[in-house]
């Protein structure tokens, strides 16, 4: 029986991404691979892409600046070159961080009938491949625009390229809040119809777990780790090691 017939209302079942579904950050883990191979200068790069994350873990980032700064590799080498470059950076780095126990968490809510949603503020050309090999489709990201050309790169078929800017609002911190409802919007589903359980490591998505029915609160920074223990919620230690 579903989750929805035991219910009344349709399960979903969100999931933040970094720290939650994988062991790590998978934006923050890209950019150490693009200087790996070349792309970037090592020191000024770290510096600045560990600025940039510690300003994530503090919740004072400019995600439009960060944006920017991400994809700047990308857009240099051009999509044919990023596309093969991601899809090594999918097998050497993501596929062996992909754990049992989020793969039995997410085939858990399967079973229930559950709609099943990654909401990432990570963008997503970096997180698309990363969902499908999950298993999960509906994936609500970073959304990156393309330059509009008037001839066709004949390279690689496109009519454009990333640009290094956001396209509609971005999918962290209260922006997770509009896109999900944006995203139940899409579906005709009003939010007293659905039952949302949502997972997640971080003290940005502090909105949108305050929107939940179930917050789980899911291999918790120290900050979100006191909130929940304030508040009775979930806990939930998905890698223990």
């Amino acid at each position: 029986m579903s989750a929805e017939t035991l219910a009344g209302r349709r399960g979903i079942a969100l999931f933040d991404l970094d720290h939650t579904l994988l062991p790590m950050d998978s934006d923050y883990a890209w950019g150490h691979f693009t200087t790996a191979i070349g792309w970037t200068d090592s020191p000024q790069f770290k510096q600045r892409n560990e600025d940039f994350y510690a300003h994530y873990q503090a919740g004072t980032l400019d995600v439009h600046a960060y944006v920017r700064f991400a994809t700047q590799a990308v857009r240099l080498q051009g999509q044919a070159k990023a596309l093969a470059a991601r899809e090594r950076f999918m097998q050497e780095i993501i596929a062996p961080a992909i754990r049992p126990e989020a793969l039995a968490l997410l085939q858990l809510h399967r079973e229930r009938g559950d709609q099943i949603v990654i909401i990432t503020a990570t963008n997503e050309f970096v997180t698309r491949p990363i969902a499908t090999a999950l298993g999960v489709d509906e994936l609500i990201a970073i959304e990156l625009e393309l330059e509009l050309e008037l001839e066709r790169d004949t390279a690689t078929g496109s009519s454009g390229w990333l640009t290094g800017e956001i396209i509609g609002v971005p999918s962290f911190r209260a922006g997770k809040v509009l896109r999900f409802e944006s995203w139940l919007a899409e579906r005709h589903w009003r939010r007293d119809s659905v039952d949302v359980t949502f997972y997640t490591d971080s003290i940005n998505d502090l909105p949108l777990l305050e929107k939940a029915d179930h917050p789980v609160a899911t291999n918790p920074d120290e900050k979100l780790r006191a909130v929940a223990l304030k508040r009775g919620w979930r806990i939930l230690e998905l890698f223990n090691t």
